[in-house]
């Protein structure tokens, strides 16, 4: 199994960032706006709706709190092939600011590449609009 990291130090305090992103039923607002059109949360199960109309659910595997960490696994409708989709974000303090550590693990193997230019890149999306958030005072 691959697993692919990608992280980003944020210019927030790590209670903030962790507010958005336990927020599970508004990753399309406070997360991934434009990205992710939508999601509805049913007991551990959340639904993205993207901009195009695809689905795709998702089992929210835990939401801890004390670890500011939020797993979850895709069970339908990823656009990739992937047989295995199992990722986590932590939230880590830092002096000043805090760290957002997105980790991801794929099978097959081969599509690690492709993961990761997309997490590379939504990790970036996700660093502004959670500052951009906390700027505006939300």
């Amino acid at each position: 199994m691959a697993t692919v990291r990608s992280e980003i130090r944020l210019d927030v305090p790590a209670a903030q960032a962790w507010e958005a992103v336990a927020d599970v039923g508004a990753v399309h607002h406070r997360m991934l706006p434009g990205r992710v059109a939508d999601a509805v949360v049913e007991g551990d199960v959340r639904t993205l709706t993207m901009p195009d109309g695809s689905r795709i659910r998702e089992l929210i595997v835990a939401v801890d709190h004390d670890q500011r960490r939020l797993a979850y696994t895709v069970v339908e409708g990823q656009k990739m092939p992937l047989t295995y989709h199992h990722a986590s974000f932590q939230v880590v303090e830092e002096a000043a600011g805090c760290r957002l550590i997105w980790l991801t693990d794929v099978l097959p193997h081969a599509l690690a590449p492709a993961v990761e230019a997309r997490t590379s890149r939504g990790i970036v999306e996700i660093k502004a609009v959670i500052e951009r958030d906390s700027a505006a005072g939300h």
